[in-house]
């Protein structure tokens, strides 16, 4: 984005924007949210401009203190160490990046006893090991696959707490974290393996290490299963990561029937200090859609 259209659209979003502003960077009041909502690339990118490094300093601008990126590991590594040094310089905290479940949701990888689904599984993490060295990442997302038809869930269950012991074992010297998340069936994902908050509480349990987590999105869950705040409180000891979306549609905060304001302060009471990442789309596009997003952030986090 060239400065005179970024300084346009920037206006036009209601932004106040100094003329001595480096490119792609808003010059705004500085603000507090209470939580750690972590954006994604291209989420800010109409106000920001496409650069990359440019979106997590406009995001810092506006009070983010956080970034997500699924497909952080598939980035050049010369890359990786360039987003990296900018989050420490801006003082963001990196959130999950995909250690293993971008390309294998058919795959039965967590509920088979097959050798070789297991010894890729467990390359998987440990490649994303130094992934997370690299970027200062503690958390990665893991999804535990397909269901399998034709074998018992107990089984399938047994199978999945056995493979995510051996991963914990690669994860606790380095103290990272994979957090496990569980999608809906109904809107998004059919037949994969976790799919409830009490199944994921369970396999946790099971598991016993502080490396393996639940990674608790709202959107998700409230499609799922709903009675969001009781569900959080009973697995609260499990949750090691959140994420959102308004539901349906999966857009910003008040785009649908979540009362965000709520969930938002009653996790801010419990004490929750981790990463809220915002996994879902914009209700309106271009620049608007932007400032939309961010006006919706600090309605949901004014409590």
């Amino acid at each position: 984005m060239q400065r005179r259209d970024f300084l346009a659209s920037a206006a036009a979003a209601g932004l106040a924007v100094s003329a001595g502003a480096p490119t792609a960077r808003a010059a705004s009041a500085q603000r507090q949210f209470h939580l750690k909502y972590a954006p994604h690339f291209g989420m800010l990118d109409n106000l920001a401009g496409r650069d990359e490094v440019a979106q997590l300093e406009f995001a810092a601008d506006q009070g983010f203190t956080a970034w997500e990126d699924n497909g952080m590991k598939g980035r050049p590594v010369e890359q990786q160490e360039k987003l990296a040094k900018a989050m420490d310089r801006l003082g963001m905290t990196m959130g999950v990046f995909v250690a293993y479940g971008i390309g294998s949701f058919g795959k039965k990888s967590f509920t088979s006893d097959d050798a070789g689904m297991k010894e890729e599984v467990l390359k998987e993490i440990t490649e994303s090991v130094e992934v997370a060295k690299r970027v200062n990442a503690k958390w990665m997302t893991v999804v535990p696959g397909a269901f399998d038809n034709h074998l018992e869930e107990g089984y399938q269950t047994a199978n999945c707490i056995e493979l995510l012991k051996r991963c914990s074992e690669i994860l606790e010297p380095h103290g990272m974290v994979m957090v496990l998340e569980p999608l809906n069936w109904w809107a998004n994902h059919p037949g994969l393996f976790l799919r409830e908050t009490p199944q994921a509480f369970n396999i946790c349990r099971a598991v016993g290490s502080p490396s393996c987590k639940i990674l608790f999105d709202i959107y998700h869950q409230q499609i799922q299963e709903g009675n969001l705040i009781p569900n959080i409180d009973r697995a609260w000891s499990e949750i090691g990561y959140f994420q959102c979306g308004d539901n349906p549609g999966r857009k910003e905060p008040g785009t649908g029937e979540i009362n965000y304001n709520n969930v938002f302060k009653h996790l801010y009471e419990k004490g929750f200090e981790g990463v809220m990442g915002m996994e879902h789309g914009k209700s309106i596009g271009g620049a608007e859609g932007d400032q939309a997003l961010i006006d919706a952030y600090v309605r949901a986090d004014d409590f």
